[in-house]
């Protein structure tokens, strides 16, 4: 995605430079209200924190269209993804996506090389209900036959995900507080991972 646009753009970008920024891009995700806007924001913050002019955004925005209708931009993932799924599911753990998406989480899964290690996938734009409403966690859990208490989601805004899967039933894990690996070195040894509370604490 970096190379593209930089590419495009002609202005030097890399993905590490963008990857850096994450954390502080996915902080514009929880001040929006629908999918498509937190999509937006997070990118739009990515690029201008990886050093993009406000007013060269319009052209990010067409060439991420044009990339992503070529290739589903959210499929590069780390190794050390694929090496967690692995042995998360080698121990026999259900494994499940619950995604806001287009229709296009199979394919996105597909390209990334990861469809393999979900037992069930379930998309928005399949489904017709967005996270965070409840309904399309229990979507996940009754395709999985699995009870809410014995289940565990990972998802990365508090919002959507935790609030969401919490008002599901299912107990939550915020993955900036952890990375995927050692989550599945958490579960894998016996030790319970560390949920995130349904209220964040107030900052004095």
């Amino acid at each position: 995605m970096a190379a593209g646009v930089g590419t495009a753009l002609g202005v030097p970008l890399s993905g590490a430079e963008l990857a850096s920024h994450a954390a502080e891009a996915a902080q514009a995700m929880e001040r929006a209200e629908t999918d498509q806007e937190r999509a937006t924001a997070y990118l739009e913050a990515l690029f201008l924190l990886g050093g993009i002019p406000a007013d060269r955004l319009g052209e990010v925005r067409t060439c991420l269209a044009r990339m992503h209708g070529e290739r589903h931009l959210w499929c590069s993932v780390p190794e050390s993804t694929r090496t967690a799924l692995a042995r998360l599911k080698a121990a026999g753990l259900l494994l499940g996506v619950v995604s806001n998406s287009e229709g296009r989480v199979e394919e996105a899964l597909e390209a990334a090389g990861l469809r393999d290690y979900f037992d069930v996938v379930v998309d928005s734009g399949v489904v017709g209900i967005e996270k965070p409403d409840p309904r399309i966690f229990q979507a996940a859990l009754q395709a999985l036959h699995v009870a809410p208490e014995e289940a565990l989601y990972v998802g990365d805004l508090y919002e959507v995900d935790v609030l969401g899967a919490q008002s599901a039933g299912i107990e939550a894990v915020l993955v900036s507080t952890c990375s995927i690996e050692e989550l599945a070195h958490s579960l894998l040894s016996g030790d319970r991972p560390m949920t995130t509370p349904s209220r964040r604490m107030e900052q004095p």
